[in-house]
């Protein structure tokens, strides 16, 4: 792997960690959670220009997920969300990859792998948080782990396609024809011709 690479890696994972952790302190309601809107998941669009966002959103990822333990106070709980939830965006953002031709699907990607993952260690973090109901019902926790997951799936899989589809598309557009993500698509060595995909 050349220095070029390393370095749009290194870029990538700093401004999603960066931009998470921003949405994290000043507007932690939508950041983290049972209901969330991660703004920084638009930017699992990356993907759409280069292979080197899959390793660079993961990373960003786990960084953001492993500072959030020590300003949230999960404790090791949070360690769920920087496994699992970094494999999520891993999937999502492999998936956008594949799928770069066509944005409107690639960005379904991280849609569906958060919608499929989060909810599955969900109801461990909820109840090791304190919450004993599922979110907005009267229905305990305790033994109701299929409501729950179905409850997150829904939940998670509302979130992220707001964020994916509001933000994260438009976000593509914009960037389809700048130097930068010209650049970015470039330097990866794929079948795909840039003009051809981006027309």
């Amino acid at each position: 792997m050349d220095t070029r690479r390393i370095a749009h890696i290194a870029m990538i994972a700093a401004v999603y960690a960066g931009t998470t952790l921003v949405v994290i302190l000043f507007l932690g309601w939508m950041a983290w959670g049972p209901i969330q809107f991660r703004i920084s998941e638009a930017l699992t669009v990356l993907a759409l220009f280069t292979a080197d966002a899959i390793p660079g959103l993961t990373l960003g990822c786990v960084i953001a997920n492993v500072a959030n333990i020590a300003l949230s106070g999960v404790g090791t709980l949070g360690l769920l969300d920087v496994v699992f939830g970094s494999l999520a965006t891993a999937l999502g953002a492999l998936f956008s990859w594949h799928f770069r031709d066509r944005p409107a699907l690639a960005v379904a990607g991280p849609v569906l792998a958060n919608a499929l993952i989060v909810p599955a260690y969900l109801p461990f973090m909820l109840q090791g948080l304190g919450f004993y109901t599922i979110p907005f019902t009267s229905i305990n926790l305790e033994g109701a782990y299929p409501l729950m997951y179905l409850f997150g799936f829904v939940a998670t899989g509302i979130g992220e396609a707001a964020v994916m589809y509001l933000l994260g598309l438009p976000l593509y557009h914009a960037l389809a024809r700048t130097p930068l993500a010209q650049q970015l698509s470039s330097d990866d060595a794929g079948p795909m011709d840039y003009e051809e995909a981006h027309s």
